[in-house]
């Protein structure tokens, strides 16, 4: 079937359900070519309760701040932006370590080959906060409300929600499904219901971001399980 060549992918890097589908999405891009375009939503502010303060009221806060050091190489090069997303995300959903502090960031900035100081740039520049919140706010325009959330020919798609992301041949038959998805703009939701093997299975491979976070996961306003929701938020 004939399948779209670009994609936008909005992620947040706190979001461990993210990672797990932006592993996926590169997997169909070694096999296929496939341009994506990283681009950002806030699952800090989708989910702040009344009386929080918006993420970019803050000096620093989280994954933010991690997606406004991102705007900010990506001004220059998508490439960096793809390298600063896999290397920090790896880092906390995989090495547990705390991508959100910002000697950490800067550490990370440098194992990838860029300037540490592009953490300091970034958090300085304020224009990174409106590059962040036109994203996060493209989503929301489109009834949007978390991540993975991915425009394909235009076309909103919430997922797919992975965890255990194929590659090779069988990323390429999940990406011509997703695809497919675009041609009914009224198929809402299509879904696999998570049996208690299954959420043993989350705990498990999300455990070094469970230790790493130093935030409370919520789903619009209710503290809940990890793994009870692909909607969480770091809250700060």
């Amino acid at each position: 079937m004939e399948t779209a060549d670009s994609v936008d992918f909005h992620f947040d890097v706190m979001c461990p359900w993210a990672y797990q589908t932006s592993l996926w999405i590169r997997s169909v891009r070694e096999e296929t070519g496939l341009t994506i375009n990283w681009k950002f939503f806030s699952l800090e502010e989708v989910n702040r309760r009344e009386g929080k303060k918006h993420p970019w009221e803050r000096e620093w806060s989280y994954g933010w701040s991690m997606m406004r050091i991102g705007a900010y190489l990506r001004r220059t090069s998508m490439d960096d932006l793809d390298r600063w997303y896999a290397r920090a995300a790896r880092a906390l959903h995989v090495d547990g370590h705390k991508p959100h502090e910002p000697d950490v960031a800067r550490h990370l900035l440098e194992e990838i080959g860029l300037d540490p100081s592009i953490v300091d740039a970034a958090i300085a520049d304020e224009l990174t906060h409106d590059e962040v919140r036109a994203d996060h706010e493209r989503v929301i325009n489109s009834g949007g409300y978390g991540v993975p959330t991915l425009y394909i020919d235009g076309h909103c798609v919430f997922g797919p929600v992975l965890l255990d992301p194929p590659s090779g041949a069988a990323a390429v038959r999940l990406w011509e499904a997703v695809s497919l998805w675009a041609e009914f703009p009224h198929l809402y939701e299509l879904q696999h219901p998570k049996t208690e093997v299954d959420e043993r299975s989350i705990a498990t491979t999300f455990r070094p971001y469970l230790e790493a976070r130093d935030w409370v996961s919520i789903n619009r306003g209710k503290v809940v399980p990890i793994g009870a929701s692909n909607d969480e938020e770091a809250a700060s």
